[in-house]
């Protein structure tokens, strides 16, 4: 049976964030991740996890920026969304990291993805890589020294236009390369959809592998519930575990009732016809 783990940046968006911990828990999730931890201290987040029994499963390293203030800005205002293939800022990526490893170990969170960033109109995409490749080979190197996976996302460029990565085969490809046991492909099947599609033959190719680190999910077009859309949910989730998977898939989409009182709990109908509850 698949294991479900609650994105906390989506969900339950009616309630302060620290709050999402016990609605999460009570909806009988027992595993949560989100974008950023970096508002909060890592002992205050440590804290809802412990109160909620929830399992820290995934969290991005910064967008950009290197403390809370310069991270918000960063996502928030200057529209960043990730350093590592961005030539001159290879000092901002490092410092991004060494932050999220000091988080993952506060919060037991075994791994980080590390956002590709955006790729400037008419940038020399060979340069963006050869930046890509090597701070990606340091990162790995210094999760593993801490006990971490790092994760790269092919993410579509109708949700976010000129994003570096975009395609199953070209995150293997760059795993390949950097050469790195702990760095692996974080399959968001959303992403997937509308990139490539074929999404149950790209399970059976890339699953496999195990250099699929973790799962997401979401409805397409419009990313609200998994079963709200043109995917079929049981079938990948027998996919999945036909295939033997046995990480995690992210709850990362938006309820389509909104932010208003049990939005998230009461769109959780696919939930529980997957799980038995």
């Amino acid at each position: 049976m698949p294991r479900f783990a609650a994105n906390l940046s989506m969900l339950y968006p009616e309630l302060p964030f620290l709050d999402r911990f016990a609605a999460a828990a009570r909806d009988g999730f027992k595993a949560v991740e989100y974008l950023f931890p970096y508002a909060f201290p890592a002992e205050q987040v440590r804290d809802q996890l412990q109160a909620n029994d929830l399992q820290q499963v995934l969290f991005n390293a910064p967008p950009g920026g290197t403390d809370a203030t310069s991270i918000a800005h960063a996502w928030d205002v200057a529209g960043m969304r990730g350093t590592a293939s961005l030539p001159g800022r290879e000092a901002e990526f490092r410092a991004g990291v060494e932050l999220a490893l000091q988080y993952a170990a506060m919060l037991d969170c075994p791994r980080i993805h590390l956002m590709a960033g955006l790729l400037p109109a008419g940038a020399d995409r060979a340069m963006h890589r050869e930046v890509y490749v090597s701070n990606l080979r340091w990162a790995a190197a210094q999760a593993a020294a801490a006990g971490r996976d790092v994760l790269i996302e092919p993410i579509n460029t109708r949700d976010i236009p000129g994003f570096f990565l975009n395609r199953q085969d070209e995150a293997h490809a760059v795993i390949a390369e950097v050469g790195a046991a702990n760095l692996k492909v974080q399959m968001d099947l959303y992403h997937l959809q509308i990139v490539e599609g074929d999404v149950a033959m790209k399970l059976r190719q890339y699953l496999p592998t195990g250099r699929v680190g973790h799962l997401q999910i979401a409805g397409v077009p419009q990313r609200h519930e998994p079963d709200l859309g043109e995917l079929n949910p049981p079938y990948l989730f027998s996919v999945i575990d036909e295939l033997g998977f046995d990480g995690w898939i992210g709850c990362e989409y938006r309820p389509a009732r909104g932010p208003v009182a049990n939005g998230t709990s009461d769109g959780l109908g696919w939930l529980k016809q997957a799980t038995g509850a």
